[in-house]
């Protein structure tokens, strides 16, 4: 919604005040001029990326969109589910994970947790490292760093798709530019024609720097900042994990555990200490 919201304001605000000033509009409609810019533009995000990155920027407008995945919801039932494992080994003993994080697709405390088993990354992160607690792995540094090492990848996984996004929007002015000299090309070309039809010919040609400078700031530029935002909340569920994994490797009871894990979050999301008390109150029995 918010993406709609701005591409209208933009649209209006900009097109609209033109109109507003006596501009025409059809001056604007330059094809040509879109065709070099967008389609060189194309040509070098190509050049310029994986076969990895080009695919994921299939799904970019999706991410968009969609927003940051993770409501407030999201976050309790992640410390929810969090709780719930560390007091499973608090009672049953740490084996009785196995059951649980082996198939986490049939396991009755998954299944409470809709909103974390719908994340395919966010249930192999949390039992992948489980079960490396369960076949002896509990030396929290070493665990640390290799959960840093794993987050890290993540990050540079998404950083690559916002480092494409921003380098389309920082390239773009200067196809405009191309756009435009090649304009001013043709129309030197046609010097011997009427004052009018060379004001149109060179209005034309400026057509191309606005666009390029328009689409680069108006809606590239704005593309990879939202996209970083949505992956840098992406990265504090993920923190959020970590920190509350690492408490409970070090021997912290569960509900100290989930409350590290609940600091790691933005104040924004973060849920209240008094909401998870409640919410892991009501939670039902192990099994």
């Amino acid at each position: 919604m918010r993406l709609v919201i701005g591409v209208i304001i933009i649209i209006v605000c900009v097109i609209g005040g033109f109109i507003a000033m006596g501009g025409h509009l059809a001056v604007l409609v330059q094809p040509f001029e879109a065709l070099i810019i967008l389609g060189a533009a194309l040509g070098a995000f190509i050049i310029g990326n994986t076969g990895a990155v080009l695919k994921q920027t299939l799904g970019v407008f999706g991410i968009l969109f969609r927003g940051p995945r993770y409501s407030k919801q999201a976050y309790v039932d992640l410390l929810g589910l969090q709780y719930s494992l560390f007091k499973l080994v608090q009672t049953k003993g740490v084996l009785a994970l196995e059951q649980h994080i082996e198939n986490p697709g049939e396991s009755t405390i998954f299944q409470r947790f809709p909103t974390f088993t719908a994340n395919h990354h966010a249930v192999e992160f949390m039992c992948d490292y489980l079960r490396m607690v369960t076949l002896g792995s509990n030396v929290v540094h070493e665990m640390e760093a290799l959960m840093d090492e794993e987050l890290e990848t993540h990050h540079q996984e998404n950083d690559r798709l916002v480092t494409a996004v921003q380098a389309l929007a920082d390239g773009t002015p200067a196809l405009g530019i191309v756009a435009a000299v090649l304009g001013v090309i043709h129309t030197m070309g046609s010097i011997s024609e009427p004052p009018e039809v060379l004001g149109h010919m060179i209005g034309g040609a400026l057509v191309g720097t606005f666009l390029g400078v328009f689409v680069a700031y108006g809606f590239f530029g704005p593309m990879a900042q939202s996209l970083r935002n949505i992956f840098e909340a992406e990265s504090k569920y993920f923190l959020s994990m970590k920190v509350g994994l690492l408490a409970h490797m070090s021997g912290y009871a569960p509900s100290i555990a989930i409350e590290f894990a609940r600091k790691a979050l933005m104040s924004e999301v973060r849920p209240t200490f008094a909401e998870i008390d409640e919410s892991t109150a009501n939670l039902p029995a192990l099994n």
